[in-house]
């Protein structure tokens, strides 16, 4: 279990911190989260979310740059200097969204005409609703509102604050836009002068993280031979694909089950679940697929390689050819993201916890074991220590009906985010008025 390591605040810093505080406006919060969702951005499509970010954090007094990585997408890095001394701390999140808010996404995310799910704001009262409007745009509107705050409070930073936002933050690939998606717009970033010596990222729930999984995509395909609707059972030559691979299902979900007990370290569990079963064809049901492939993303933990659970699937897959030699398979692993940790006893993890305790009043308790991935796993592959820190989710009392499951991730209720953005603020004060060499990062 980690432990907080106490380090005096001061009187002076607790001004800063209640000045800072002070000058959190949930009202100004809202009216960015509104636009920011009123401007659609699917993986791979984000130029005009990341122009709009670029222009709002210019307007708030930081210097901040678009980065193009092609003419439909690019990156936001913004930058407020300190006096000089001081460690880097970059703010940081996603700016796309996991749908595309169109009708390619029925019927597969559920019933249509849901606020959450479409590629525009609403508001009712507190609630802005919208496809991403919780997740990435509400972190990105609080990360604003937090250096926004700091800013309007003259905090003496010693330190730089970043602000980072890339593409490519969802866990998808999206072949027809340069294969966007897996972190590969943090990547673009981090090339580009996303020089920081810590990293806050915030995601959903209400714990200060250290580390987090990474990802492995998997087909698995069970092979028959292709029929035809009145050919009788039995029939020497044919062989149904679906029908083992509904046997080999069940299997399947088992031993993700087992696999995540049996990789469970640290704050990570990594789960696993089935995504989709492809076969045949809605034009030609009278003709059987000899091919139904079954395809699953299982999360990976940081000390466990994507080649050691390749590796773990292919044991699966040889297990279940000698307990069932009449059926057919083959797989392949066609994505993989290693997980990344920093050490938990690193000056931003126990700065974002000592934030929490301040903020909640009582110790941080030991996390619920986490299965999401996100950028942040890559910012800490690229050598950036990195807290990720959040709120409760998902918000409860929407007054607009929102789809079920994780729908549109697009249903905020704006006083769940202000104490997470209070808790940052701290951290942030912690970290950039102190010199490096208070921070440990002065070399010998």
């Amino acid at each position: 279990m980690t432990i907080t390591i106490p380090v005096p605040f001061g009187e002076e810093r607790q001004r800063w911190l209640d000045a800072t505080v002070a000058r959190l406006d949930p009202a100004r919060l809202q009216r960015l989260l509104f636009g920011l969702t009123d401007i659609h951005s699917p993986t791979g499509a984000t130029r005009a979310a990341s122009e709009f970010m670029a222009s709002t954090l210019r307007a708030i007094g930081m210097g901040a740059r678009y980065l193009p990585m092609n003419d439909r997408s690019g990156n936001v890095l913004a930058e407020r200097r300190g006096s000089g001394g001081g460690a880097a701390v970059m703010l940081y999140a996603p700016i796309d969204t996991h749908l595309e808010g169109n009708e390619d996404d029925q019927p597969w995310v559920g019933p249509p005409g849901f606020v959450d799910l479409a590629p525009r704001a609403q508001a009712s009262g507190d609630w802005v609703y919208g496809l991403g409007a919780s997740n990435p745009k509400g972190m990105i509107a609080t990360l604003v509102e937090v250096a926004t705050a700091l800013i309007e409070a003259e905090v003496p930073l010693v330190g730089d604050l970043l602000v980072g936002l890339a593409d490519g933050g969802m866990p998808v690939n999206i072949a027809a836009r340069d294969n966007a998606g897996m972190s590969n717009g943090v990547h673009h970033l981090l090339a580009r002068g996303a020089a920081a010596d810590f990293a806050i990222i915030m995601k959903p729930w209400n714990f200060v993280y250290h580390e987090e999984p990474g990802m492995g995509w998997f087909k698995l395909r069970v092979l028959g031979s292709y029929g035809y609707a009145g050919v009788p059972r039995g029939t020497p030559g044919f062989r149904s694909s679906i029908l083992p691979a509904a046997r080999i299902i069940p299997e399947l979900e088992q031993w993700l089950i087992d696999y995540a007990d049996r990789n469970m370290s640290g704050v990570v569990k990594p789960h696993g679940w089935i995504a989709g079963i492809r076969s045949g064809s809605v034009e030609r049901p009278s003709f059987p697929s000899a091919v139904t492939e079954i395809f699953f993303d299982v999360r990976i933990n940081p000390r466990t390689s994507p080649a050691e659970v390749k590796a773990q699937f292919a044991r699966f897959v040889a297990d279940c050819r000698a307990r069932h030699p009449d059926i057919e398979l083959e797989w392949e692993m066609y994505g993989s993201v290693p997980g990344g940790t920093t050490d938990p006893d690193n000056w931003i993890i126990q700065s974002a916890r000592r934030g929490w305790e301040a903020v909640e009043g009582r110790p941080h308790p030991e996390p619920d074991p986490l299965g999401g991935q996100t950028d942040g796993a890559a910012l800490r592959r690229f050598g950036v220590p990195t807290a990720r820190i959040g709120w409760p989710w998902p918000a409860a009392g929407s007054p607009e009906p929102v789809a079920e499951g994780l729908g549109g991730m697009g249903a905020t209720f704006i006083p769940d985010l202000m104490p997470c953005a209070r808790k940052i603020a701290y951290a942030l004060i912690d970290t950039l008025t102190r010199t490096r060499a208070e921070l440990g990062l002065t070399k010998q």
